[in-house]
């Protein structure tokens, strides 16, 4: 059995356990040592997006031992959970954000970068008819960038 231990990461401005055990417990979620782990990590440096390959290298730093499988179903329970948001991009890479409510994303091509576009350099944006019998379950954006010649 693997042992899990919480210890600030690294330029994290750290996140009372305590409290992410309370957030999971709002989500339907039962706070067990890997969910209060990585939720520790993700949520105590405010809005972040990352990878689970990105979550797991900070488990490592942090001295958190457990499998990239753990932490890629701890994810998908976060995400199904309503506590992250998936960002699929192109390919096969999915990145997780802490923000869940609606916005937008740049994706900086060269730096494999995910970030908010601020609302305020949105245009109002309009979305197309459904066809009948459906509705609009979401609207993802995603602006990608890369650096100018």
């Amino acid at each position: 059995m693997s042992t899990t231990t919480l210890r600030p990461a690294p330029g994290g401005v750290g996140c009372v356990p305590r409290i992410v055990g309370e957030k999971l417990r709002r989500a339907g979620l039962r706070p067990t040592r890997q969910r209060l782990a990585l939720g520790w990590l993700l949520f105590g440096k405010g809005d972040r997006h990352l990878t689970a390959e990105q979550l797991y290298e900070e488990a490592r730093a942090a001295r958190v031992n457990m499998s990239l499988a753990t932490v890629y179903n701890t994810l998908r329970q976060f995400t199904e959970s309503g506590l992250l948001r998936e960002v699929a991009l192109f390919g096969s890479k999915v990145w997780y954000d802490t923000t869940t409510g609606p916005h937008y994303h740049y994706y900086v091509e060269d730096r494999d970068e995910v970030f908010d576009i601020p609302e305020a350099m949105l245009p109002q944006l309009t979305v197309p008819g459904v066809p009948e019998g459906m509705v609009v379950a979401g609207v993802d954006v995603i602006v990608r960038l890369k650096k100018a010649p």
